[in-house]
């Protein structure tokens, strides 16, 4: 009996030859003692990661850290984004237990900062909303200390489920935007830009303490006038960190990469989008969402102060 395919909807599309990488794509190999202790208790715990799932380039860089963004509600997602290398299907039912699970992981981990993803639950009624909540509260008692990012999917016609999210208080609320507006249909045909945006304002709205960040992917296609209005549209969403990196095709059978964007590029969007407000932005080629999270939060916290201190002192 043949291996069920990751991408069941991919199997007929189109072959895209994947291009060789540049000098500058290049992850660092670390086989730490660290990575090889974070293995042991994403293994022990029976947890998902993104690093693993996704097929990051960071993974071994950021495990021996001790850094992992923990994936939950499953591996499988309901989605089929052209982008993505987590397998697409039909989930299981949750496992309860995970919340704890997380919790124990992260303190075993010792973390400071936390980062939480899911896979899309488009098959649950409120989108796994009550999953994240159940998430953070469980992190919260176990690790009082420990900072929470959760980085979403968008609870597309789940009504305000995602208040759930929210009313939890995670420190850092993430969405990717992803792609422009115009590769949505190729790109990311289960999802609609602006509910995307909606969704990142609405966070601001309910509770303006909240860090929101939101990432962007190049290379698929867009154009620079495209990229430059998402960044407007993310600052009109009131979006404090944008981060930026290179879209690395999974397989020939993904959506094929356009371009490799230069070192230089990626600096240079990084300090248009600086000029446009954004409180902080990370641009390079490997950037991904939750590259150097916990350092990055200790900025976003710095330059909030600053900014408060700047605004009473004028």
């Amino acid at each position: 009996m043949s291996e069920k395919p990751r991408h069941p909807e991919k199997v007929n599309k189109p072959i895209n030859p994947i291009k060789k990488k540049p000098s500058w794509i290049r992850s660092k190999i670390t086989n730490s003692q660290d990575f090889f202790l974070t293995k042991t208790i994403v293994n022990q715990y029976n947890l998902k990661t993104v690093c693993q799932e996704a097929n990051c380039p960071n993974i071994t860089e950021c495990w021996s850290k001790k850094h992992a963004t923990f994936l939950i509600m499953g591996e499988i997602c309901t989605r089929a984004c052209a982008f993505c290398d987590v397998i697409t299907g039909k989930p299981k039912p949750l496992d309860h237990l995970e919340p704890i699970k997380i919790a124990n992981a992260i303190k075993k981990l010792n973390l400071k900062h936390a980062v939480i993803t899911s896979v899309d639950r488009d098959d649950l009624d409120d989108g796994g909303a009550n999953h994240f909540k159940e998430v953070i509260k469980e992190t919260k008692k176990i690790n009082p200390i420990t900072t929470i990012e959760v980085l979403t999917p968008d609870f597309l016609r789940k009504g305000n489920s995602y208040i759930k999210v929210i009313q939890a208080k995670p420190d850092v609320f993430n969405h990717n935007i992803e792609t422009v507006p115009g590769l949505y249909r190729k790109v990311r045909p289960g999802s609609r830009y602006f509910a995307s945006l909606e969704l990142l304002k609405n966070v601001k709205k309910i509770d303006k303490n909240i860090f929101t960040k939101s990432g962007l992917m190049v290379g698929l296609g867009e154009n620079k006038d495209e990229i430059l209005q998402v960044m407007d549209d993310l600052i009109s969403a009131q979006v404090d960190f944008l981060t930026i990196g290179q879209y690395l095709q999974p397989s020939a059978k993904h959506h094929p990469l356009d371009r490799y964007y230069r070192p230089e590029e990626f600096e240079e969007l990084e300090v248009i989008a600086k000029s446009k407000g954004f409180l902080l932005v990370s641009s390079s080629p490997l950037t991904r969402s939750s590259y150097h999270a916990d350092e990055d939060f200790a900025k976003l916290q710095k330059k909030r102060i600053n900014q408060t201190n700047a605004q009473s002192i004028s």
